[in-house]
């Protein structure tokens, strides 16, 4: 009658293991049968311009003019590749000390009011949708630049600056994380070197913290590469490589967006916009490779 018992308590908790090994399977073959397929069809559309349409690698990555109508019609990307670098990179280099130094007020500075009263606002950014940055950027940023420089106030600069406000919540959690899980007695060890709070905070907290922070700025410039709306609605969206901060030029994002609905499906412009959506594909997994390459490396 004991063991009788004891069975009957161990069978619960067996089917219980074996419900949750099963569906912890099951979860994880639908992400892994998602991921290859999305990459697989990303990957055939894409590469169907090449291998399909007979157009060259060096048209697309190394042309300068767009002219998917013209007589020849021309695909050249570079300038949609360039518009995508220049306004990751401008956005990341402007909000990236702007993160920082708010994790650092939040954290060393000031860390009773920061967390209280700055964090909620920062956090408060990551929630407003991308179309209510790009009408703001259009009816503030690009009025403000026409004013002050040159130009019509669309293009890389207005473009660069919406994007640093939308990925400012990523760079300062990150950060503000990374500052947190340093080990105190680092710090108490340089102020008992005589060190004063600026000399801590900019030869030993930055140093030790700085490969999780620019795994921040990675995945700021990530979320920079692929926005597409509030981007699109301030750049301009003229096909060609700007000479100016100032001036009009395009994204993969916008041009993706713009031309998709337009194009018939297998059409050789349907196919030119697949290879610059597994374009983008591909950057995202090098911005992933970077960050686990940064965080292994804040290990050890």
């Amino acid at each position: 009658m004991a063991q009788s018992g004891g069975k009957k308590k161990v069978q619960p908790h067996i089917i219980e293991e074996w419900t949750g090994k099963i569906y912890t399977s099951l979860c994880i073959t639908f992400l892994i049968v998602t991921i290859f397929s999305m990459v697989f069809f990303v990957a055939s559309k894409g590469l169907s311009s090449f291998f399909v349409n007979g157009i060259s690698f060096g048209e697309i990555f190394g042309g300068t003019q767009w002219k998917p109508d013209g007589e020849p019609a021309l695909f050249g990307a570079l300038p949609f590749i360039i518009g995508s670098f220049s306004t990751s990179i401008l956005a990341a280099l402007i909000a990236a000390p702007l993160g920082i130094c708010a994790a650092l007020f939040m954290v060393e500075i000031m860390p009773k009011y920061g967390k209280k009263y700055l964090q909620p606002v920062i956090e408060l950014l990551a929630g407003i949708p991308s179309v209510v940055y790009g009408f703001v950027g259009l009816s503030v940023i690009v009025p403000f630049y026409r004013d002050i420089f040159p130009g019509q106030g669309l293009g890389i600069v207005a473009g660069a600056t919406v994007l640093s406000i939308m990925i400012l919540p990523t760079i300062t959690s990150i950060a503000t994380d990374a500052l947190s899980a340093l080990p105190p007695g680092l710090k108490e060890g340089s102020y008992a070197l005589g060190a004063t709070r600026w000399q801590t905070l900019y030869r030993t907290v930055l140093p030790t913290t700085m490969p999780a922070l620019m795994t921040g700025v990675v995945l700021g410039m990530a979320r920079a590469f692929g926005e597409a709306l509030a981007v699109q609605m301030v750049i301009g969206n003229a096909p060609h490589i700007p000479t100016s901060l100032f001036e009009s030029t395009s994204t993969l994002t916008s041009v993706i967006t713009l031309s998709m609905g337009n194009t018939v499906m297998g059409s050789i412009q349907n196919n030119v916009l697949w290879t610059l959506a597994l374009i983008l594909m591909a950057m995202t997994f090098i911005f992933v490779f970077t960050v686990r390459w940064l965080e292994r490396r804040a290990k050890r």
